[in-house]
């Protein structure tokens, strides 16, 4: 009789082991509170948008944080090589003047994240705080002449730096922090016009939620009669729209406060810093129809057509594809 070996069950890796009782780790919750509270209370006006990277597209801050971590790198490699220390010192200044307003952008995201990413994030600060705690030593060690004592605190200042980065890795990609989280819409809806329900199913002025090809749709009436939509969940960490507020042509996201236009999806107000995916609207036979906006090169709707564009018909543009009411 064959004797079978059994066999031995996959363990988890231990790192990502410590990162997901990290997340759940809710002792830390009372110092979040405290943190969130004074980082929203921070007189920054629109200068809050810059630092959430409205204007760029997607976070600043991990782009801001590649002059004290290229600082710091090359000055570890100058403090391998004898009689480079003048070099690698003024190295470790350019990254602490840097390192604050990176800061400054990192804890404004910060501050608009769900709990268990706020709790990553927060260990990921304190790391690069005791880098740059470490860092300030070893650049005063350097002025008093002190260089072995400086090179031993900027490698450990190195050493915390690198578990920052980890953590920050963690945050953008296990963790989704800063990623668009409406991006894939326009690879999952399907080409054609797709009936959402009758016109008299959209109150004037009230967000109402369909479904399109599994994909949860915004559609608001405007009391003219003019209707829009857009995805639903907001692209900086999938808020329902549908519950927020509408005025002023735009909605507001009841989680985290980002506006959109309704007309476009455009991001009027962060932190979300990627527009909404937008649709294209029509009546026909008293239905409401939508059909994603799709545009070319030049950043024109693809068939030419104004993006603002509404038709009432009777019978023609049968909707294609899958579309559920909810």
């Amino acid at each position: 009789m064959k004797r079978t070996t059994p066999r031995r069950r996959a363990r988890q890796n231990r790192v990502l082991e410590l990162l997901d009782r990290l997340e759940r780790e809710s002792r830390l919750d009372p110092v979040i509170d405290a943190v969130r509270k004074g980082v929203r209370a921070l007189p920054l006006g629109r200068g809050r948008d810059l630092l959430h990277g409205r204007w760029l597209g997607h976070p600043v801050h991990p782009l801001m944080v590649q002059v004290p971590i290229g600082s710091w790198l090359s000055a570890a490699v100058l403090d391998l090589r004898p009689g480079r220390s003048r070099e690698a010192g003024l190295l470790v200044g350019v990254g602490l003047a840097a390192a604050g307003p990176s800061a400054l952008a990192g804890w404004t995201d910060w501050a608009e994240l769900h709990r268990q990413q706020q709790r990553v994030g927060l260990v990921h600060a304190l790391s690069n705080v005791t880098a740059v705690g470490l860092y300030a030593a070893s650049l005063a060690c350097r002025l008093k002449g002190r260089e072995r004592a400086g090179r031993a605190y900027g490698f450990a200042g190195l050493t915390a730096v690198g578990l920052g980065g980890m953590l920050g890795g963690h945050l953008a990609y296990r963790q989704a922090s800063g990623a668009n989280h409406a991006e894939e819409v326009p690879h999952v809806i399907t080409e054609g016009w797709h009936r959402v329900g009758g016109v008299a199913e959209f109150p004037a002025g009230r967000p109402v939620r369909r479904t399109v090809d599994d994909v949860p749709v915004l559609v608001v009436r405007e009391t003219g009669g003019q209707i829009h939509a857009l995805a639903e969940r907001c692209s900086h960490l999938a808020g329902p729209l549908s519950e927020g507020t509408v005025a002023d042509g735009c909605v507001q996201c009841p989680w985290h406060g980002s506006v959109f236009r309704l007309s476009d999806g455009w991001n009027v107000r962060g932190p979300a810093t990627a527009p909404q995916p937008a649709f294209d609207t029509r009546i026909t036979d008293g239905h409401v129809e939508i059909r994603l906006r799709r545009y070319d090169h030049d950043g024109h709707p693809a068939d030419g057509q104004d993006a603002d564009r509404q038709t009432t018909g009777t019978g023609a543009g049968a909707p294609h594809g899958h579309s559920t009411s909810t």
